[in-house]
């Protein structure tokens, strides 16, 4: 038996921070085109609409999984091209940390991580469907971050409890139990 003390050890010391991923997947995805095959005749540039959202629920623990859900509406003159609405999910292990830096792993550092995956899957769901591939660019989860706790800050003030019965606190992340 491995004392978690030692170098090598896979368990973390009592005190020391640990933060692990343990699993990165596709956790649902759904593709429709409408309006196909005579969407493919048209010459006009799509206009995209991108919406992303993340969702954290408490597994265990010190066990979380963070889930980016992204919506995606391409149009053509008043037809839909395609809708695709994804959810790529993590779960991550973290332990020995206070609560705010705990949020803050679950609303910056996990969507940083897990976003690469969304967006590889959505450019490569495009192009088996025959479109071009959307490159997502980059989120700043840092920025959305700091919104959501400006806004958590504001709500609060209005409202005190959270109708879901999720554990919510000044950061704005809701950790389902």
């Amino acid at each position: 038996m491995s004392n978690p003390s030692e170098p090598g050890s896979s368990e973390p010391e009592q005190s020391t921070p640990f933060f692990n991923i343990q699993r990165l997947y596709l956790k649902d995805l759904s593709f429709e085109q409408p309006n196909s095959p005579e969407i493919f005749l048209e010459s006009e540039t799509p206009l995209i609409d991108v919406e992303v959202n993340v969702d954290c629920d408490r597994l265990a623990q010190n066990i979380f999984e963070i889930v980016l859900t992204l919506t995606m509406m391409a149009r053509i003159k008043e037809k839909v091209a395609f809708l695709i609405e994804a959810k790529q999910a993590g779960i991550f292990d973290i332990r020995n940390m206070p609560k705010e830096r705990v949020e803050q792993l679950l609303g910056i550092a996990c969507p940083t991580i897990i976003f690469p995956y969304l967006r590889a899957n959505i450019a490569d769901i495009l192009t088996r469907a025959g479109f071009p591939p959307v490159h997502l660019t980059e989120i700043n989860f840092q920025a959305l971050y700091e919104q959501r706790v400006a806004q958590a800050a504001q709500s609060s003030q209005r409202d005190g409890a959270d109708a879901n019965g999720a554990e919510k606190s000044d950061t704005g992340i809701r950790i389902r139990t």
